[in-house]
């Protein structure tokens, strides 16, 4: 398949979108930012050129780079003008959202563009049914921290163009990224195995075994850069249970999937994790 990559657009601007539009716009692409909120997508943009000012910080980015990222970083206002050669979606673990989203941006979109969806869990193949054209459709699934997590997961749907998968493979590189090939499948690889990190985490807590930054520490000390609290309140304690739910469904309500009360009691308080300043732990507005 012949179809050079110049312009990516992404939809969603929270802590997964703003962190592709940075890897996208430092490696070199005209990178395009919508979000329903549009004082989310200023708010990605602040992000990213303080994260970007941090990599020069570590010496690892030039003045002059970070004003050229910044330069190929281009806030949208509205969807309509979402118009690029890979359209990378990074919103709510909503089937209903993304089928809706990706049947107006392949009305917006010429034959040729990806749609392309990060989502954590959701089968891609139920997300391209309501396509006209569904080959175009396949899964990229990136991981938070995006700008330094070296993982991309490329899932084909059971209607994705095989040669789509190849188009993939070398935008994963040219971004820095090293691209692993998962079936389509409740969690894929990563978030399959991962529910177990969290899940068996939870039901030491539920059964009173220990408390929250014993288990932290511990996994930690046993060489896990980050506790699954800590994880989760970064991935964020919705997002978290979203996959875990929409992995549990996938496998026929499976006990060992099984979402925890103590994460859904989180969630419908509110308290989704760093980004609303308290989750499992508490974070200091500042």
């Amino acid at each position: 398949m012949n179809h050079p990559i110049r312009t990516v657009a992404v939809v969603g601007a929270g802590t997964m979108g703003l962190g592709i539009a940075h890897i996208c716009a430092a490696s070199g692409f005209t990178t395009l930012l919508f979000d329903v909120q549009q004082e989310q997508v200023a708010a990605a943009i602040r992000i990213i050129d303080k994260n970007l000012s941090l990599t020069i910080q570590k010496g690892r980015l030039t003045e002059k780079q970070k004003a050229e990222a910044l330069s190929r970083l281009r806030p949208v206002n509205q969807l309509s003008d979402m118009k690029a050669d890979l359209i990378i979606e990074a919103v709510v673990e909503k089937l209903a959202i993304k089928r809706q989203l990706f049947l107006e941006l392949e009305k917006i979109n010429e034959s040729k563009a990806i749609l392309a969806t990060n989502t954590s869990s959701i089968s891609v193949s139920q997300i391209a049914e309501v396509l006209l054209d569904k080959s175009r459709c396949i899964g990229l699934h990136f991981f938070n921290p995006t700008d330094r997590m070296k993982l991309v997961e490329i899932i084909s749907g059971t209607f994705t163009n095989p040669e789509l998968v190849e188009v993939m493979k070398g935008f994963s590189n040219s971004i820095g990224k090293t691209a692993v090939l998962a079936k389509d499948s409740p969690g894929f690889i990563v978030n399959r195995v991962a529910r177990h990190f969290y899940v068996e985490s939870l039901k030491l807590l539920e059964e009173n075994v220990t408390d929250i930054k014993t288990i932290d520490v511990l996994l930690r000390s046993a060489g896990f850069k980050m506790g699954p609290f800590e994880l989760m309140d970064l991935i964020g304690v919705d997002t978290n249970l979203a996959v875990t739910k929409s992995v549990y469904e996938g496998f026929h309500q499976d006990p060992k999937f099984k979402p925890s009360d103590i994460q859904q009691r989180l969630v419908d308080a509110g308290h989704f994790g760093r980004k609303t300043g308290k989750g499992f732990y508490e974070y200091s507005s500042k």
